[in-house]
This record gives C-alpha cells, sequence and structure tokens, in this order.
C-alpha cells in the first residue's frame, strides 16, 4: 500500500513540475517602422546583416523603395534608442518614423 501512495505522489509531482516548466513568460513585442537612408540592395544587405542579430530582434523587413526598415522586438531586451545605435554602427541614418505594438 505504501508503494501505490508513493508512486501517485510521484506521479502528481512529476505531473506538477512539468506544467510549471510548460508555463513560458509572455513576451512584449513591439513594431516600429524607421525611415533610414537604405537607398540600394547594398544598404539593405548591410541592414540584413547585423539588425536581426541585435538583441530581442525578431523580426525585420527592409523595403528599399520607401527607405524604411521595419523592426519587431522584445520590449524587455532591447528599444528603439538601442535599434538607432546598431544603425549607426553600420553607417545608416535612421529615425523612428512609425510606433505600432503588437
Amino acid at each position: 500500500m505504501k508503494k501505490i501512495i508513493m508512486i501517485c505522489l510521484m506521479a502528481v509531482i512529476g505531473f506538477g513540475v512539468s506544467g510549471a516548466m510548460a508555463q513560458k513568460k509572455q513576451v512584449e513585442l513591439k513594431t516600429t517602422v524607421f525611415q533610414t537612408d537604405v537607398d540600394c540592395e547594398n544598404c539593405a544587405k548591410k541592414v540584413d546583416n547585423s539588425i536581426p542579430y541585435q538583441k530581442g530582434v525578431k523580426e525585420v523587413k527592409v523595403d528599399v523603395s520607401t527607405q524604411t526598415v521595419t523592426v519587431t522586438y522584445d520590449v524587455a531586451k532591447t528599444n528603439d534608442e538601442a535599434l538607432l545605435k546598431a544603425f549607426k554602427k553600420v553607417k545608416v541614418k535612421a529615425e523612428v518614423k512609425e510606433v505600432a505594438s503588437k
């Protein structure tokens, strides 16, 4: 009888631990459109080779025709100011054009 109770107790504890591990921290994403001086494919490649690798960045879309870069990122890991610095590092002029939270 003790063995059955121990097995049941271990199963209940095991399910509780796995349930706690399955819960994920909710991530708050923000999308910002940056107006840039990206006017050719080489400039777009500079952005594509740097901005997506910034901490917290989830998605980057470069539009050469409108000279905009749309960046979706985790607000707990980065912000617009940090991204502007990242643009500056690759010698791309950028400013915030539009902000929209997801």
